[in-house]
């Protein structure tokens, strides 16, 4: 299927994996191909030893569980043994467990580990029913009987590697004794030409800097037969297909939004996944996964304790000052407490401070406090953000002086959040008003959103809201449904807009014209063209003709644009010359760029002549605006034009100087921001460059929610139904749901679903697809034509079929 140029306006685990999932191991390609690739070496006479760590709850029984399957089916004899948390009290304990559980079992296996123990005493006296060196035996704690017992489990191991290869797994070699780890320092360094292959699995975040573990992973990695093979956490798509096997329908697609909320807050740990899957995701931790992270809080020593619920006041990331002047400490005990933590890898330094390992264990001590004393904490920060003295550091020495005394440290956002959840609305309010400014200047729409959000909610409990603020309740909300808007939220910006109009004073006419100007903009990227020119329509209305204002420029602006696409009295081409000569009249430079762009597309419509030009000059005269919603409108169809005139590497140019314009601005999820991507992409695809094309599709997210993100989404199909990529049925899945409230979705995957069952062979199914492209309002586009074609092709494969059965 041609690839058409998007168009504006139409496209305009420590843990048993839980039941559903027990026989799905999701993300663990390349671990286990080094695991059973260790096995094979073993097989073959090249004894391996592999130590596998990672967090809790990662997943490393479920790898190995794997593993030992794998070696099962292979006929290798199977030991598995674990560590106990009993400290040094029972020494040996896994190769203990392994031998007595092996001896215990059936089959030849069983048989041959009870002639090996009978045949070496030493190794009997490690069992339940052992003498443990009684009866005038060496006692195994002595040099000679530690030497007795290591040469006694490499012999027993070479001889049952003698009749199949062996697989010894040793678990939770974090808790191990010191036995344990001397047996496995000497098997790693012994173990040659044995058929054995020796897999032990720890908690790496565990393993703080005083663990005795700690070295010796890092001595026996330097062994040419040891790997290590580390068990990171989930990535988004994993965790969404480990949701979907906990609910037992592997091939269905967990809701987004869910897959998002699960994710961010496990951190892609499977069992912390699991544990908030099986609570229904409740907005309070499970209370059995709350208590298990909270009882590592326990060992540490009471300052430790207390600089972790500072820690956790703070947020994900706090520094050495910070700690020390809200926690009360004395300089040396805050840093030895903050030494403590970090040993035991609660909080993890990087920059210029510290952040807790896992958000879940902030999460879990946060809400583990008092009530009492997270307020006080919080209105500690705020203390410090908002510059106030620090009431604790009276008589200190060595007090921070000039603006770092003041306690402006914090950004806006911080002094807002510690100051709302210190109960100080009047400080909350106004941080989160300046707060929304600074992400309107640092463009960041989506945050900006927020924090006007959350001023407009305090707006009647504080006292004088307008002076606070410096503006009418109005004017923060308009700006709260543009950066909606701007962060891509058009139906959410829409919503604010309608209400907004109701709400604001008719006598306003300013206020009036900018409401409805964003509420056209609004409705014309959502296809509501009738209602997107009867609002711009109102918008000039509301404004006298003479004198010229810029201000009446915009309205007119927005008003032609809508003219585009419904212009039944032919208004257009002259509204929209005499209106940008108006706004050359009164400096509105960002309205005549606008006005530039429409008429460029107009002639280019009714003419089919190369507008680039006029989409270059608006370009030009937009940049210099500082309008970052026409500029991205004028380089789009900068590039799409030179694309449609097959000058591919000054479309490649112009699209690529789009996205960054975009991004650099924080609007790549803006409808024009959107464009250009979809458009860089369509042009490498075209150009053949499918390597450059599938590098910038990696961005186009699969599990999509929203219309805007599908319109993306379903880009990327292009180049994975020519190549015949997997990840088409999972994209399918999803774009699915959004397809009935989006004619262009139709179209667009319609066509291209079609040819991939065709691929498939399956001339029924994509049948279906071309008529619900036929029949959708795209149905009469040029476009369209391909899609037939694909039709008429399934068509004949049908009949070919039927002839074939007779």
């Amino acid at each position: 299927m041609h690839a058409p140029a998007p168009s504006p306006a139409r496209w305009n685990t420590g843990t048993e994996p839980a039941k559903g999932a027990h026989s799905v191991l999701i993300g663990r390609a390349a671990e286990l191909a080094e695991l059973t690739g260790a096995l094979d070496d073993a097989a073959a006479g090249r004894a391996r030893v592999v130590l596998v760590g990672g967090d809790a709850g990662v997943g490393k029984t479920h790898l190995v569980s794997t593993l030992e399957r794998a070696a099962r089916e292979r006929d290798c004899a199977v030991l598995v043994g674990q560590c106990a948390e009993l400290g040094e009290s029972v020494p040996y304990l896994p190769l203990a467990d392994a031998l007595w559980t092996a001896s215990r079992g059936g089959g030849p296996e069983a048989d041959a580990v009870r002639d090996a123990l009978e045949a070496r005493p030493v190794l009997g006296r490690l069992l339940p029913d052992g003498d443990g060196g009684a009866g005038g035996a060496e006692p195994l704690a002595s040099d000679l009987g530690r030497q007795r017992l290591f040469g006694g489990a490499l012999g027993l191991l070479g001889e049952l590697g003698g009749d199949r290869p062996v697989l010894l797994v040793l678990e939770d070699l974090h808790w191990a004794d010191r036995s344990t780890r001397d047996l496995l320092t000497f098997l790693s360094r012994v173990l040659q030409r044995e058929r054995v292959c020796l897999v032990g699995t720890y908690r790496s975040d565990d393993l703080h800097r005083r663990h005795p573990l700690r070295p010796l992973v890092a001595e026996l990695r330097r062994l040419p037969n040891v790997t290590a093979v580390q068990v990171r956490p989930f990535g988004r798509g994993e965790t969404a297909e480990y949701l979907a096997a906990l609910s037992g329908t592997p091939t269905a697609p967990v809701p987004a939004d869910l897959v998002e909320r699960v994710h961010l807050r496990s951190e892609g740990n499977p069992f912390y996944a699991a544990e908030l899957h099986a609570a229904g995701e409740l907005e309070e931790l499970p209370a059995g996964l709350a208590d298990l992270l909270l009882s590592r809080i326990e060992r540490l020593s009471p300052d430790a304790r207390h600089v972790v619920r500072v820690a956790a006041v703070a947020g994900r990331r706090v520094d050495d000052e910070l700690v020390r002047r809200v926690s009360g400490l004395a300089e040396d005990a805050a840093g030895e407490a903050l030494r403590e933590v970090v040993s035991h890898q609660l909080l993890v330094p990087g920059g210029a401070g510290y952040s807790f390992r896992h958000a879940l264990l902030r999460e879990a001590v946060y809400a583990d406090l008092l009530p009492g004393e997270r307020t006080r904490l919080h209105a500690g920060f705020a203390r410090l953000f908002a510059g106030e003295p620090d009431e604790r550091a009276n008589g200190r020495a060595h007090e921070p002086t000039g603006e770092r005394a003041n306690g402006r440290r914090g950004s806006a956002a911080e002094l807002a959040h510690h100051s709302l959840a210190a109960h100080d609305l009047p400080a909350a309010f106004a941080a989160s008003v300046r707060a929304g400014r600074e992400a309107d200047r640092l463009g960041a729409p989506a945050e900006a959103f927020e924090h006007h959000e959350r001023a407009l909610e305090l707006w009647d409990a504080v006292p004088d809201p307008e002076s606070a603020a410096g503006t009418g309740r109005e004017r923060l909300a308009l700006a709260a449904a543009r950066a909606a808007a701007e962060a891509g939220e058009l139906r959410r910006a829409v919503h604010r807009l309608r209400r907004l109009l109701e709400l604001a004073d008719p006598a306003d006419a300013p206020l009036g014209v900018e409401i409805r100007e964003q509420l056209s903009s609004c409705l014309g990227e959502l296809d509501q063209d009738a209602e997107s020119q009867a609002v711009a329509g109102a918008a000039v209305a509301m404004l006298p003709p003479d004198p010229p204002t810029p201000e009446r420029a915009r309205a007119l602006a927005t008003y032609a644009k809508t003219l585009l696409w419904r212009d039944p009295g032919g208004e257009l081409p002259a509204l929209a010359e005499d209106a940008a000569a108006a706004a050359r009249a009164v400096g509105a430079v960002d309205a005549e760029a606008s006005l530039l762009v429409t008429l460029g597309n107009y002639h280019e419509s009714l003419t089919g002549e190369d507008a680039a030009e006029m989409f270059a000059r608006a370009r030009d005269l937009a940049v210099g605006s500082g309008s970052s919603l026409v500029t991205m409108r004028a380089m789009f169809h900068y590039a799409r034009v030179r694309f449609d005139r097959g000058d591919v590497e000054d479309a490649a140019r112009a699209a690529a100087d789009g996205v960054r314009y975009a991004e650099s601005g924080g609007l790549g999820h803006s409808t024009y921001g959107g464009l250009l991507r979809c458009l860089q992409y369509l042009i490498r695809y075209a150009a053949g460059d499918w390597a450059e094309a599938a590098r910038l599709a990696e961005g186009f997210g699969v599990q999509v929610v929203r219309r805007a993100e599908a319109q993306v989404s379903a880009y990327a199909l292009f180049l994975e139904v020519a190549r015949g990529d997997a990840v088409v049925d999972e994209r399918l899945r999803w774009l699915e749901p959004l397809l009935p409230d989006d004619p262009f979705l139709v179209f667009m995957v319609g066509g291209l679903a079609a040819e991939h069952a065709l691929w498939r062979g399956d001339p029924d199914a994509a049948l279906d697809h071309v008529e619900a492209v036929v029949n959708s309002s795209y149905g009469t586009e040029l476009g369209v034509l391909r899609v037939a074609a694909t039709g008429l092709q399934a068509h004949a494969e049908r009949a070919a079929r039927a002839r074939a059965a007779g």
